[in-house]
């Protein structure tokens, strides 16, 4: 007897845009990304608001693309900014769809996921999921521990895309997942680098407030002393700061583009500041790699970069120069978060895997 096909619908909200996935089994079998009008995002006041309009838009995409709704046996939300869980596939409950209307970590389009795969699978009589959202959190104690009692290092990072692609590459080494040392690093317009002990992502930087390497438009972790003195120098506001971190932060900031193919273009000009920066990212990112090995006590059974920045042939290989030494290094640019959410809800569609449970 054939085993079940299960069909699963993947939705992404976007900040302006929702993508969406249709999947039977592993095989994606229709995907768009729905572009949304400013001017109708801004009649809500909040971005979790949005969750009922972009799901109307959805049903009609889907409709129009003749896809029977009806067969859908799992719909999985792109996990938005909940309270702190560890890594895995959780069914959304009462509990997951307050925290997300309230915005308890901050309000973001992101929420809008597990609140149109909740309204949907309950129209649907289907399951609800979301998987590996962006606070996950499964840092050991000592990572915590920043040297100032004031402020704990916390864990926010590429969860959905690191996980994903530690699967790849334990399976690529005939090994599990859950029985694996790897660490992986997220190459986008942020960068993460993760330390991935049997399951567990143990170690990782904060690439979103300034932590670890400079990437296209973050400025990583700077010199904290000078860093003081540019906050109170009276020539900047709080919110311009911010911005010197995170989008004007890293190449952008010393190149005026984020877009390392650009850069990739002016250094075969010729261009040896551009090749400086390069370089120096490269370098950077080399090392937070060092840094996560000395965590894996230098039992590394692989090193995989993935994400936009893996594409470039030029800045694999300055990393790799630095840090072949430690492990292999595997490949798996781009990002594969419509594949990673839906794999998840199959993996426990199919029993593989149990659903955990949001509470608090």
């Amino acid at each position: 007897m054939a085993e079940k096909e299960y069909m699963i619908l993947v939705v992404n909200p976007g900040s302006t845009s929702t993508k969406i996935s249709v999947f039977l089994d592993e095989n994606e079998i229709y995907t768009q990304n729905i572009n949304h009008k400013i001017e109708e995002l801004s009649r809500f006041n909040k971005a979790s608001d949005q969750d009922i309009y972009r799901m109307g838009i959805i049903v009609r995409e889907l409709r129009e693309q003749n896809i029977a709704v009806e067969e859908l046996d799992a719909v999985v939300g792109r996990g938005g900014l909940l309270r702190p869980i560890e890594g895995g596939t959780y069914t959304v409950n009462e509990q997951m769809i307050a925290d997300l209307r309230k915005g308890i970590l901050g309000d973001h389009p992101s929420n809008c996921g597990g609140l149109i795969a909740s309204t949907l699978s309950k129209a649907l009589a289907c399951k609800a999921f979301i998987v590996d959202p962006v606070v996950v959190d499964e840092l050991e104690p000592e990572a915590r521990v920043s040297g100032m009692p004031l402020i704990a290092r916390k864990s926010i990072f590429h969860a959905l895309n690191q996980k994903a692609v530690a699967r790849d590459a334990a399976q690529k080494l005939g090994k599990s997942y859950f029985d694996s040392n790897l660490i992986v690093v997220h190459l986008g317009g942020g960068i993460t680098v993760g330390a991935h002990r049997n399951g567990r992502v143990i170690d990782v930087n904060n690439g979103l407030d300034g932590d670890g390497p400079f990437s296209p438009e973050r400025s990583g972790g700077v010199p904290i002393g000078d860093l003081i003195k540019t906050a109170f120098s009276g020539e900047y506001t709080q919110p311009e700061m911010k911005k010197l971190i995170k989008g004007l932060g890293g190449v952008v900031a010393y190149l005026g583009t984020n877009d390392m193919r650009e850069v990739e273009k002016r250094i075969e000009k010729g261009d040896e500041n551009a090749a400086l920066i390069f370089k120096a990212m490269a370098y950077q990112v080399a090392k937070e790699i060092g840094a996560m090995a000395a965590v894996l006590n230098g039992k590394v059974d692989a090193i995989a970069l993935t994400g936009g920045v893996a594409f470039s042939e030029r800045f694999v290989q300055l990393i790799k120069s630095h840090v072949a030494f430690i492990a292999p290094v595997l490949l798996f640019p781009g990002e594969q978060e419509m594949r990673a959410l839906a794999l998840g809800g199959l993996r426990v569609l199919r029993e593989k895997e149990q659903a955990k449970e949001y509470k608090f």
